[in-house]
């Protein structure tokens, strides 16, 4: 077994996990539907009181006239920009580099609709108003994640948004919301979901990220807009016979921990503070602006993973199951809190720090 496969299986059997909200297992849907009605009819393609009221529930949380629950996000999304092509006659989208769409999709957006794409600012740095005004190309829609997962989830402020926005709709360019992680980010901005989303023309929202649900998304605007997704997500296959179960526990779930934003982001920012005591560790953002951010060790990963390993047998606690490869010298993973961390005994937690920043030093004095 590899030492990144024995770091992971390691970290599976650790008593406390720093981050997330526990295993993801069957136990999520379990808990949904525990105090559901099973004679409750089901939805069926795409129809039926159990997916039309969370819809309406949810446009109304985002301040939109409609929305639509989709199996993925990825469908979503693509979906979203392909419609505001058609109407522009346009088809080309501008976004940041490290974009879902980009990195993770396998080309969908430009293999399945043939849409073309201009990359705004560098992949090290977030979209600021003077990339969006000095676009050379003309474009139908530019997508903006909140917040910008690939480097730490890093947000601009609010006024940038609003700028941008503002600029978008004078020269008539659609603006469209990856919000995978809207709900985390509201006690940063200190707005509400429908405060943001009026910024947008479009906004797509996860229910598997922050609140831990299954699987699924919502896609929010106004009703010619949805109603064009609708037709678009019966090509996708997106129609399945019934998706109630991602509907309730996306339902439940949200319930459950929309009202809990404002703890995970105090929590990582104590989290973070920790981190950036210990020897060559540091956050990225230093200090967050959600309940996610990225932790930097400034040791190459093949030695940062058996030492890991050593901490996690000597405590019982468990800070990844994985790491990325930075470069040669650095490594990192990213951290999302959740309702994992307000179990953790906190003298606990000091300890782990102090014996990682120990760890480290002896470390870093043999390779000196």
């Amino acid at each position: 077994m590899s030492t990144a496969n024995s770091l992971l299986e390691a970290f599976k059997k650790t008593k406390y996990q720093v981050s997330g909200h526990g295993k993801r297992d069957i136990q999520i849907l379990k808990s949904a539907l525990q105090e559901l009605d099973g004679q409750q009819e089901s939805d069926v393609y795409g129809k039926g009181q159990i997916i039309e009221d969370f819809q309406v529930k949810m446009a109304k949380y985002l301040g939109k006239d409609t929305a639509v629950f989709f199996p993925s996000g990825t469908m979503a999304q693509q979906i979203a920009l392909r419609i505001w092509c058609d109407k522009k006659g346009l088809k080309k989208v501008a976004y940041h580099p490290l974009c879902h769409l980009e990195i993770h999709e396998e080309d969908g957006l430009k293999e399945l609709h043939h849409i073309e794409t201009v990359l705004l600012a560098n992949q090290s740095r977030l979209i600021e108003l003077e990339d969006v005004l000095s676009m050379e190309e003309e474009v139908a829609c530019i997508l903006l994640e909140l917040p910008q997962r690939e480097i730490g989830g890093q947000l601009p402020d609010i006024k940038t948004i609003e700028e941008i926005s503002k600029y978008c709709r004078k020269k008539g360019i659609k603006l469209h919301l990856d919000g995978a992680r809207l709900f985390e980010i509201l006690p940063y901005y200190q707005k509400s979901a429908a405060e943001i989303c009026s910024l947008f023309d479009s906004v797509y929202i996860s229910f598997y990220k922050g609140i831990g649900g299954i699987a699924g998304a919502i896609l929010a605007g106004d009703k010619e807009f949805t109603e064009e997704s609708k037709v678009w997500k019966r090509r996708h296959g997106g129609d399945l016979i019934s998706l109630y179960p991602y509907i309730v526990s996306a339902d439940f779930y949200f319930n459950k921990r929309s009202s809990k934003m404002e703890q995970y982001y105090k929590d990582a920012k104590e989290l973070a503070e920790l981190f950036n005591s210990c020897h060559s560790v540091s956050t990225m953002p230093i200090k967050p602006v959600s309940n996610m951010f990225h932790v930097h060790f400034h040791a190459p990963k093949v030695q940062m993973e058996p030492l890991l390993l050593e901490i996690y047998e000597v405590t019982g606690v468990g800070l990844t199951g994985y790491l990325n490869e930075v470069t040669e010298e650095s490594c990192s993973y990213e951290v999302s809190i959740g309702d994992q961390y307000a179990t953790f005994p906190k003298e606990r937690l000091k300890e782990v720090m102090q014996l990682l920043d120990m760890k480290i030093k002896e470390m870093k004095h043999l390779n000196s």
